[in-house]
């Protein structure tokens, strides 16, 4: 029978040295802030937000090659290995569409999936299908558990200014200037069918109301929650408030609070936080 690696995207976001301890293979993909190229995992949080805010025009991501992902495939097929490809939301990004023509070049038997996912949601997701598949189960087993984690899994997503999404043309100049001069703040929860917006407000009051309404309705029905995930765009403040009051509802969840990718960072702009929740046993809505 064969191992089973699995193999992710650098949007995902693990705690340090948790996809190492795991064998999580992570293929990188590229930022280009002014004219140079960096690889993203070589960015740090904080020093990309410092060159995004100082950069002459907004930053732009790349997937990654085709070619990486054949090599990577071909590399672990050799070494005897099935492989699950776990990436992020194509809603996002083309990532998981290379990485499915990479599969067609490889000779490995490769699993690519779509999660509908990122940040730390696609790594809760990645490293229990690693814990799994290191057992020594078989790849219909971690697909299964994979499944399974999907099915248990949230994210919900604060934007605290437009700008970005203006500057990346996802959104009409008239229409971002418009809302930042009413100070609008937006939550929305990433969905398989995309972003669906919970509330909208003026001022960050509307974070507070919204994280009110979701732990007096949603979240107080989960009763395995077993990881919760914080991840922020220079909104360290506003994240630790979060996981402080999460800490009280889940005391026994382990709650990380982690700088998100320059790619969500690149998209959100400053100001930006996300919450994901993992639980096992339950069915998340």
């Amino acid at each position: 029978m064969k191992k089973v690696k699995v193999v992710t995207d650098s949007s995902a976001k693990f705690q340090p040295g948790e996809a190492e301890r795991l064998g999580i293979e992570v293929i990188s993909l590229s930022v280009m802030i002014d004219d140079v190229i960096y690889k993203d995992t070589d960015l740090d949080g904080k020093a990309f937000m410092d060159m995004m805010g100082s950069a002459r025009a907004l930053p732009k991501t790349s997937q990654p090659p085709i070619g990486e992902f054949v090599e990577l495939y071909d590399k672990l097929a050799n070494e005897g290995y099935d492989i699950i490809s776990l990436h992020m939301t194509g809603l996002l990004s083309g990532t998981v569409d290379a990485a499915r023509q990479a599969a067609q070049l490889s000779q490995a038997n490769v699993t690519v999936l779509d999660t509908k996912f990122i940040d730390q949601a696609l790594a809760f997701v990645c490293e229990r299908a690693a814990e799994v598949a290191n057992t020594g189960a078989t790849l219909e087993e971690v697909l299964d558990a994979t499944e399974s984690a999907l099915g248990n899994s949230l994210l919900y997503i604060g934007i605290a200014t437009l700008d970005n999404m203006v500057k990346g043309g996802r959104l009409s100049r008239a229409t971002g200037i418009l809302s930042n001069m009413l100070n609008i703040k937006a939550v929305m929860q990433l969905l398989p069918t995309g972003l669906e917006t919970m509330m909208k407000g003026r001022g960050t009051k509307t974070f507070k109301k919204w994280f009110d309404d979701l732990t007096e309705t949603q979240l107080k029905h989960l009763t395995h929650v077993k990881k919760i995930g914080i991840s922020h765009a220079d909104g360290l403040a506003t994240a630790e408030k979060f996981k402080n009051a999460l800490t009280n509802l889940f005391p026994t969840a382990e709650i990380s609070v982690l700088d998100t990718s320059p790619l969500v960072a690149t998209h959100t702009g400053a100001g930006a936080f996300a919450i994901m929740i993992y639980s096992e046993n339950d069915t998340a809505a």
